[in-house]
């Protein structure tokens, strides 16, 4: 069967906090589903199929797919479950592609959700790694990102201040997101003077932990281009899951990006990524992955992320924006992070991104991080795909 041309036709977003004790997961969920079925203008009676996800390790509630069906509306649906570590949003964009895609679906509704206030990130970070291995070694996630900062460091000379420049501009971008969490300026010396986590990562150079969901509705070309005025369309996912224990990873390089980036440009046929994107919402959990990140996904060359990041390339009115939506800095609900990232290139491709929309977007590129350094990578253009 015939790959079939696929868009983003909906998004719809909570507006995130560290704590909503207010609602349920359910109600959680019915939130951003109720918002991404208003933006599509449809019902859930037009949707085909759901697929959900979230670290359900983290908060210890496992089987999602049943016991939201009253927030999701999957009641006599087809309900998929997806999790795959931090990647969990990004995986549940890219198997909502798939599904569409092959031509089993016209319309699904992928939902990610997080209540990080109910749930113990790094004791369940810690308890998923090999107990021989890699367990004694690694106290979740900040201290594994912390080596990767070192190892770069040590191979190229980059600073904590220049981390620094991108935990600033993300967190400045955020302040035009009513959906972010942490909406406040910060300045450089604001970074160095917060406490030291894991040397050299200091409290505001990571991501807050998050409550809230966000959903996106999928949908093949013949109901997109009758129903949708200006529909994001998808044009090609990769995705690189391929380090099993810790010492395996190239630290200093996220290699999983740097392939999943070259398989990428290679199905777009885009040559040069720095000229020929517009906009990129990176998964970036913390300052230190803005830079080293980007070398990897081939935008600069290496050891030249900090003297990119500090030229404003990456500002609002830059060469390159990134993270116009303030990014993980400044919002992650964990399992909808990455489904985050996909919805906000979305609505930059749609031009609904209001006050961080960035002009004339025609190509967007979203991104999903995950432990073991994973990396998935989405492809958003404001054209039909060429294939």
């Amino acid at each position: 069967m015939a790959k079939k041309r696929v868009a983003i036709v909906g998004t719809g977003q909570t507006f995130h906090k560290s704590h909503r004790p207010d609602v349920n997961g359910q109600e959680l969920i019915h939130e951003a589903v109720s918002l991404a079925l208003q933006d599509a203008g449809i019902t859930i009676k037009d949707i085909d199929a759901v697929i959900i996800g979230n670290m359900d390790h983290f908060e210890g509630i496992n089987y999602v797919d049943c016991w939201s069906v009253d927030g999701s509306g999957g009641w006599m649906k087809p309900v998929i479950k997806l999790t795959t570590g931090g990647t969990t949003g990004s995986t549940l964009a890219i198997g909502g592609y798939h599904m569409v895609a092959s031509g089993m679906f016209e319309k699904v509704l992928i939902i990610g959700w997080e209540k990080n206030s109910e749930s113990d990130t790094t004791g369940a970070i810690t308890t998923a790694f090999d107990a021989v291995w890699d367990r004694l070694i690694f106290a979740g996630a900040i201290s594994g990102l912390a080596v990767e900062a070192q190892s770069y460091m040590a191979k190229y000379g980059a600073t904590d201040r220049d981390a620094a420049r991108v935990a600033v501009r993300d967190r400045k971008h955020a302040c035009n997101n009513p959906h972010a969490q942490l909406r406040k300026e910060i300045t450089i010396d604001d970074v160095l003077t917060s406490p030291m986590l894991a040397d050299p990562i200091h409290l505001l150079d990571v991501c807050p932990r998050s409550d809230g969901a966000c959903a996106v509705i999928m949908a093949n070309e013949t109901w997109a281009d009758k129903h949708c005025a200006i529909p994001d369309w998808i044009w090609a996912t990769a995705n690189r899951h391929k380090y099993t224990y810790l010492g395996d990873v190239n630290w200093g390089r996220l290699d999983s990006m740097a392939e999943a980036a070259q398989e990428i440009f290679h199905k777009a046929g885009i040559k040069e990524p720095r000229k020929e994107l517009d906009v990129i919402e990176l998964y970036q959990p913390y300052s230190f992955a803005g830079i080293i990140w980007l070398e990897d996904m081939g935008l600069v060359e290496l050891g030249k992320g900090a003297e990119f990041i500090w030229s404003g390339a990456t500002d609002m009115g830059g060469e390159l924006p990134i993270n116009p939506s303030g990014g993980v800095i400044a919002c992650n609900p964990i399992g909808a992070t990455g489904l985050i990232r996909c919805a906000e290139a979305a609505l930059q491709i749609m031009g609904k991104a209001e006050k961080r929309q960035v002009p004339d977007v025609n190509f967007a590129l979203s991104s999903g991080f995950g432990g073991c350094m994973w990396s998935d990578l989405i492809l958003h253009g404001k054209n039909k795909p060429t294939f």
